[in-house]
């Protein structure tokens, strides 16, 4: 299950334990839920190793400004409390799954 991302909540997620998957998006963005359900079953296939979240970037144009991001759909992922890599656009489910294994290596 995604963990929505909130200006309280978003340090605390990036330095985590697990590693984290971040979806920049927004309501009106047709990309951004075209990757929806993908994220979804991401979030479900990875529980335990891999925390997923979400950050509506109206909601959160604080946190979107300071990650740089620019264009949405945008995925960040987080090791350390660092971003590690980035996806931007609407990619498929094998793409995302890639870029986890390898950060899970």
């Amino acid at each position: 299950m995604e963990v929505k991302v909130t200006a309280e909540n978003f340090e605390s997620l990036k330095n985590g334990k697990l590693p984290v998957l971040i979806d920049f998006w927004a309501e009106w963005c047709g990309p951004c839920k075209m990757i929806s359900p993908i994220i979804s079953q991401v979030a479900e296939e990875y529980e335990g190793k891999l925390t997923v979240a979400k950050c509506d970037v109206e909601e959160c144009e604080d946190i979107a400004a300071e990650m740089g991001i620019r264009n949405i759909p945008t995925l960040l992922f987080f090791k350390d409390g660092q971003i590690i890599d980035r996806l931007v656009g609407a990619v498929n489910k094998t793409k995302i799954q890639e870029k986890i294994d390898d950060i899970l290596q």
